[in-house]
């Protein structure tokens, strides 16, 4: 990466939309181990500034507007819980507002830079409700004055509550500000779960499986201790469950991915050693196995274990700095989807939580009342033991998968530029195709080869070599045509996405297609889920915009993970379960499903169906 100005791929820029579509895989795959995405590294400053007001204004909304927290006596706030409660309430704030995460270039929001509240203060932009069938009142995906009159709301509740003064609670020290009121909690998880029914992306967008829990502790259990004790579990399983969601191959390719594209990391021999054999190998080394899997997945199950049962106040610090040190590594990185600030939060957490109530002062798992742990530990790990199990009923987010490399994802596929072009013209939103806002500031050409990047990134992926794989069979020209990753395709569309395939999987495609009507052919979506624990068998759909879902199966993770980013075998092994009746793919013949399946002409009938 240059400070100021993008690194480029070695090819003539006139000349790149004419090489076939896998030589040009290759081509930017191999750019992206020795530059990433190639942004300017001054674009890394952006969000250092960003992270500096996050922390600032925090301090100062929390300080100026609560009674007890003086200014010249701001190192006395350490070990105020209130403190704690104002800085949670101020993130959320800034992630449902879109200045926290999913902001700017590194989410690939250039103008405007953000998303969120652009489109969620805006009737008429596209909504996603979770369950439209099942949940009366939240059918349809046109969002109403009822939806943002609901998101206005939510917004100046959270602003209200950074007004608030503490209050006492039984067990809290004496000599602190307080703890927030019950009631505000209590309304604010009502009003942030009531607007989940009507649309997931708002309801994803305020981190609630980071935040509500804790919240609930505070609102719900009469003694400061259990409310104390009752965040502490819930923050461990945050971590825990990350941890283990990372075993699997998806997360190696997570790690380097993450490390060709850190700004620091200006060491061409580091880059190269992420991989096994530039250029003629660019799955995840060794190295980046052991580092990912020591430093990272080793780490968020060991560490929050010794947070929570160590008696010795030298062996939690040590936990305390070895969970910071992960967490700079991270921001360190500036990650795709950008959650800086919940990073930093948690930071803060970690020392407040395990620092200020050591398990060896009363605060100990066991030091709480069987039933409410028995109570704490079914709601904190219900939806992670869910979405490990059955991913199709769980956002990753939900699902604690965050950094996995195991994610519901798309490809969206245009026949041509102008179908894409239709997006713009039909559909009330607060920014231009991404390709439109790039435009300006790198002319149409250059636009076009980082927006192909970003497909490129997702082939280093496993899912990304079985999104192509099923792309190839389905449609005829992959050279011609538009491919664009859904997850940066949803923040143009939603205002947000924090890599969640169920938020631009079939429901915004027929979105789109009530609004662009295309034909047959000109809009291919390929969709796959969360590989499900204890399984590697990972469902897939193809849905075509016009005919809606037109093929089922799935493909063995192994099949995918094996394979190289740019596929110069052809397409994965698949297997297909379902098929349209009277649909025939366009593309490429049917590989086989590689020894694992039935062969395509075994394929479920349409009647038998089940859904994926």
């Amino acid at each position: 990466m240059a400070y100021r100005t993008a690194e480029l791929p070695p090819v003539d820029i006139d000349e790149f939309a004419h090489i076939p579509f896998l030589e040009r895989m290759k081509l930017l795959q191999l750019h992206w181990v020795e530059s990433g995405f190639g942004t300017p590294r001054q674009s890394a400053m952006f969000y250092v500034w960003k992270i500096f007001f996050y922390v600032l204004f925090g301090l100062i909304v929390a300080g100026a507007f609560t009674k007890g927290l003086e200014f010249n006596d701001i190192g006395g706030w350490w070990d105020e819980p209130i403190l704690y409660q104002k800085l949670m309430i101020w993130t959320i704030l800034l992630e449902i507002l879109g200045l926290a995460a999913t902001c700017g270039p590194m989410a690939f929001h250039f103008d405007p830079l953000i998303g969120q509240s652009l489109y969620w203060w805006q009737n008429d932009t596209i909504r996603i409700p979770p369950y439209p069938n099942h949940v009366p009142f939240t059918k349809g995906n046109r969002r109403t004055p009822w939806d943002t009159g609901l998101y206005k709301l939510i917004v100046f509740w959270l602003v209200m509550m950074l007004f608030l003064s503490g209050t006492t609670m039984d067990g809290m020290p004496g000599d602190v500000a307080g703890v927030m009121p019950r009631w505000p909690l209590i309304v604010y998880a009502c009003l942030i779960v009531l607007m989940g029914l009507r649309d997931k992306c708002v309801f994803l967008a305020s981190r609630p499986e980071q935040y509500v829990g804790t919240m609930l502790c505070f609102a719900f259990f009469l003694d400061f201790n259990d409310a104390i004790i009752g965040a502490k579990i819930f923050i461990a399983i945050v971590w825990m469950g990350a941890g283990v969601s990372k075993l699997q191959h998806g997360f190696s390719a997570t790690v380097a991915a993450m490390v060709q594209n850190t700004p620091w990391n200006v060491f061409r021999k580091l880059r190269l050693a992420s991989v096994r054999d530039y250029p003629n190998d660019l799955r995840p080394s060794k190295l980046t196995h052991m580092v990912g899997h020591i430093g990272g997945t080793t780490a968020e199950i060991i560490v929050p274990l010794t947070l929570l049962f160590s008696p010795w106040p030298w062996l939690t610090w040590l936990a305390i700095v070895s969970i910071w040190m992960l967490h700079t590594f991270i921001i360190s990185t500036i990650p795709l989807a950008v959650p800086l600030e919940w990073n930093v939060f948690f930071m803060f957490c970690a020392g407040f939580l395990f620092g200020n109530f050591s398990a060896g002062d009363g605060y100990g798992v066991f030091d709480m009342h069987p039933l409410l742990l028995a109570g704490v530990l079914f709601v904190a790990l219900g939806p992670i033991v869910l979405g490990a199990f059955k991913p199709q009923y769980v956002s990753f987010l939900i699902g604690m998968k965050q950094y996995a490399g195991n994610w519901a994802s798309t490809t969206w596929s245009f026949s041509d530029s102008e179908k894409e072009d239709r997006l713009n013209e039909r559909i009330v939103k607060a920014a231009d195709n991404q390709i439109d806002q790039l435009e300006p500031l790198f002319g149409r050409e250059i636009s076009e080869i980082f927006m192909q990047k970003a497909i490129a990134w997702r082939m280093m992926h496993p899912m990304g070599r079985a999104h192509i794989s099923l792309q190839m069979r389905h449609n005829d020209d992959m050279d011609g045509r538009v491919l664009r990753d859904g997850e940066f395709l949803s923040n143009t569309l939603t205002g947000w996405n924090f890599g969640d395939g169920h938020c631009h999987d079939e429901r915004l495609v027929e979105a789109v297609q009530q609004r662009c009507n295309y034909e047959p052919g000109e809009l291919v979506v390929v969709f796959t889920e969360s590989q499900p624990m204890f399984d590697k068998r990972v469902q897939y759909r193809v849905i075509d915009s016009a005919l809606g879902v037109v093929e089922k199966g799935w493909y063995h993770n192994d099949d995918a993970a094996n394979e190289q980013p740019w596929l110069p075998n052809g397409g994965i092994a698949h297997v297909i379960t379902w098929t349209r009746d009277g649909y025939v793919a366009s593309g490429l013949p049917y590989p086989g499903s590689g020894g694992r399946g039935p062969a395509a002409e075994s394929a479920v009938p349409a009647a038998n169906a089940v859904s994926g």
